[in-house]
């Protein structure tokens, strides 16, 4: 009788840790449970023209470009006050519990990493995307949703932000790893291009696409843990990611530290525009 409780015990606190450390990712089976509650908010970051042709009923319209500036280069995150006033004029509060969803994870990506260095403590991604919302016949419309503006109150997580500094010191530094989330061809710079073409020196490649399956699912803790293990990218590292235009690095940063419970990992804002852009920069293929 001793031995079944003490199994039954490691099961249950297996099973508790396991939703912990994916708590950032919610399943369109869970949301649809949650969705009428007056704290969710479900936010489509795809381009206008998806979220009008059709998209889950109840949620708000936010592209993934509306958080972004073009100076002193393309898509960089706007300055946090006006991101706040931005957030807070589309109905969210840094006290709501957020869910974000586009079509293959880049756009929600970008925003679940904006709201976490903002200081929203609650938000998710919904797994498989709208794809994944569809699959289980949930609720779509094509009528836009909105909410009454409210106050969105920063409280700005520093250390979840690279910047161009902090990347060049990852050249000589065995401590830090920078990832590129790139696809492959954009990595070795065998894609057409107007940028430079290569990728910044030092950086490893993990393309975002390498964490998710067909049905844009984001991989089993497992397959992550070793797909970053194997690319040398180990817990004890302070980690830094970026791509094109730090889109496709929130999903990584989404997966590091809410899947794998990495505790150091940053996302470089300028990413490769502002890194090619510099002609002292280096680029290599």
């Amino acid at each position: 009788m001793k031995t079944y409780k003490y199994i039954s015990t490691l099961i249950i606190a297996f099973l508790i840790s396991s939703l912990a450390i994916g708590q950032d990712l919610i399943s369109a089976k869970e949301l649809a449970k949650i969705i009428k509650d007056d704290n969710v908010v479900v936010v489509d970051t795809r381009k206008a023209k998806d979220y009008n042709k059709t998209h889950i009923k109840g949620a708000i319209h936010i592209y993934q470009g509306d958080l972004n500036t073009d100076k002193p280069v393309k898509s960089m995150l706007k300055k946090p006050s006006d991101l706040s006033s931005f957030l807070g004029s589309k109905g969210i509060s840094e006290k709501n519990e957020i869910i974000l969803y586009c079509n293959k994870g880049t756009n929600a990506g970008r925003v679940y990493w904006a709201l976490k260095y903002m200081g929203a403590e609650n938000v998710k991604i919904l797994d498989g995307q709208m794809k994944a919302w569809k699959a289980e016949r949930k609720p779509i419309t094509k009528k836009a949703s909105t909410r009454k503006a409210t106050t969105f109150n920063k409280t700005l997580h520093k250390e979840y932000l690279a910047r161009m500094s902090d990347v060049k010191k990852s050249v000589n530094d065995a401590s830090i790893v920078l990832i590129d989330a790139r696809d492959t061809d954009e990595y070795d710079g065998t894609k057409e291009d107007k940028l430079r073409k290569g990728h910044i020196p030092g950086a490893i490649s993990i393309p975002k696409s390498s964490l998710v399956d067909s049905k844009s699912k984001l991989k089993s803790k497992e397959a992550l843990a070793t797909i970053f293990n194997n690319a040398g990218v180990t817990s004890d590292k302070k980690v830094i990611i970026y791509c094109k235009s730090s889109s496709r690095a929130g999903l990584e940063f989404m997966a590091l530290t809410s899947v794998l419970g990495y505790k150091n990992v940053k996302v470089y804002d300028g990413a490769f525009y502002e890194w090619e852009s510099v002609a002292g920069n280096d680029v290599v293929k």
